[in-house]
């Protein structure tokens, strides 16, 4: 009889807790709401409910274009939860600076809305949400901007009766902070920053080596002299690397005062010889008429004159009165002089080489043992010296053009060549590193090259916790094709791991002057 009356005790103290969540005066509601209003992020800790201290809740979702972090009250019935809501979009990871996001708190088919016009700081949405019915449901975002809309929904969001219930269901668990850094979203919108998972993908062998860069023979011109003469270079002289134009000037061949060599006395006389070709052929039309001459002469003096034709407008086309022009027939630049000023040249002479530079060949050597599988490679990553910046073949719309069949006569190497479209960052002349990459069905986890930590040759990753809390783990790399690196244990395919801005987040931990609550109020 006696456990009878104990537990009716018990029950009535239950009951008497959660009700009196619910009889809060006028005044006492309205003080509550004050307070939540001036409610800041920079309280430690959580909110308190009738004497209970209650911890705030932790949200992350993902959509195609945003992150949403969330920190937000235990939603309690008819008590004001604030959610202050952090949006990045995921393209640049960059903070939401404009636009209309409505808050939905939809409980068993009741929804409980708010609607902000703008951040209440850039990136920050703080939104305040009193929910009248206890059970689960879901937290939708709707986001309308310049970039257009989206809709971010986190799942499995409680409401409570009452702050007893809340706090027997949402007992707080110490997050470990061993070996983790924080980083606030402020500081990750500064910085160039990006987070992303492992990809399980086709991973073969990878042969790395180093590739010369030269220009396509298709895009590379060698201009000669089409007369001899002494080079006469104007004011603006022709250097290397100097752009051109098709059709401009680039110097002169002059005349060198001996008369076969007279640039001037070879025009005169292609002149000359064009006109009397010219006279002697209207000439013999005349008389072929009334059948003086035969047609047989006729046509000689057709040759005769067109030939003389096509001699003097080569001529007279680069003809001025310094001398012959010589002009670039393609738009590029100047790659390599071959004469200087006052220097005299002959006919077939080579003046100067004018490069396109829109398309590129990697010439690269590999070791005799990869031999066997140069036929299976079905494409590369390039990184450029010395900034390292890296491409892929295909963003490059490069293929490869071949590979040798038998190592060069002068080493163990065989030859490999790439043809790739110059981006701007190629420079003739210069080297890259290439990563040949092998066609496979073997599956591997990876992540991007630059998401790797090195320390005294152990390789560690960032794993993110949550948008702000990072943990600093060790992992097991593999093979890498430059832009991606096979990871062999440490991680997950679920886990997320920073691949842009590591470094930095790193220094966080160590650096006094990085504080991880700057520019975040919490």
């Amino acid at each position: 009889m006696n456990y009878f009356k104990y537990l009716l005790i018990v029950l009535s103290l239950a009951f008497w807790g959660c009700s009196q969540n619910h009889t809060h005066t006028e005044e006492e509601a309205h003080s509550h709401e004050s307070a939540e209003a001036t409610h800041s992020h920079a309280e430690e800790g959580g909110h308190s409910h009738e004497g209970i201290e209650l911890e705030k809740v932790q949200y992350t979702a993902y959509s195609s274009d945003f992150e949403l972090f969330a920190e937000a009250d235990i939603f309690i019935v008819d008590k004001p939860a604030g959610i202050l809501s952090h949006f990045t979009f995921l393209q640049d990871f960059k903070p939401l600076e404009e636009g209309v996001v409505v808050a939905k708190l939809i409980i068993g088919g009741k929804e409980y809305t708010q609607t902000l016009e703008k951040p209440t700081r850039k990136g920050i949405y703080s939104f305040t949400i009193t929910p009248k019915s206890a059970g689960k449901g879901q937290l939708i975002f709707d986001i309308k901007s310049s970039r257009g809309n989206s809709q971010v929904i986190i799942n499995d969001v409680s409401v409570y009766e009452c702050a007893h219930s809340a706090s027997e269901a949402h007992q707080h668990e110490e997050q470990s902070t061993v070996n983790t850094i924080s980083f606030t979203k402020e500081q990750s919108w500064k910085i160039e920053f990006a987070t992303e998972t492992p990809v399980v993908q086709p991973f073969g062998q990878v042969i790395k080596t180093t590739a010369k860069v030269v220009p396509a023979a298709s895009d590379e011109l060698i201009i000669t002299a089409k007369a001899k003469g002494v080079v006469q270079m104007s004011t603006g002289a022709v250097l290397a690397g100097t752009i051109v134009k098709s059709g401009s000037a680039l110097f002169t061949i002059g005349a060198t005062g001996i008369a076969d060599e007279n640039s001037a006395v070879v025009y005169t006389e292609a002149k000359n010889n064009y006109e009397k070709a010219k006279a002697d052929y209207n000439r013999a039309q005349e008389l072929a008429k009334d059948k003086i001459i035969s047609d047989k002469d006729l046509q000689q003096y057709k040759v005769d004159y067109e030939n003389a034709k096509v001699h003097f407008e080569s001529i007279s086309s680069n003809y001025n009165v310094s001398g012959f022009a010589v002009k670039s027939s393609i738009d590029g630049f100047v790659s390599q002089v071959y004469v200087s000023n006052g220097q005299f040249v002959e006919v077939g002479q080579p003046l100067v080489s004018i490069i396109k530079n829109k398309n590129i060949y990697l010439k690269a050597d590999v070791q005799a043992k990869y031999a066997s599988v140069l036929g299976a490679i079905k494409s590369a990553n390039i990184r450029v010296l010395p900034n390292k910046t890296a491409f892929t073949l295909e963003e490059l719309n490069g293929k490869v053009v071949s590979f040798g069949k038998s190592t060069e006569a002068d080493g163990f190497l065989v030859p490999v060549t790439l043809q790739v479209e110059n981006n701007g960052s190629f420079v003739s002349g210069s080297f890259a590193e290439v990563y040949l990459k092998t066609e496979t069905s073997k599956q591997a986890l990876t992540i991007p090259t630059s998401a790797i930590l090195e320390e005294q040759g152990t390789f560690t990753v960032l794993v993110q916790i949550n948008p702000e809390l990072f943990e600093k783990r060790e992992v097991k790399v593999g093979a890498t094709d430059g832009l991606r690196t096979e990871i062999l244990s440490g991680i997950s395919a679920t886990d997320r791991v920073a691949t842009k801005g590591a470094i930095l987040v790193k220094l966080a931990q160590a650096s006094g002057a990085l504080d991880p609550h700057a520019g975040h109020v919490h």
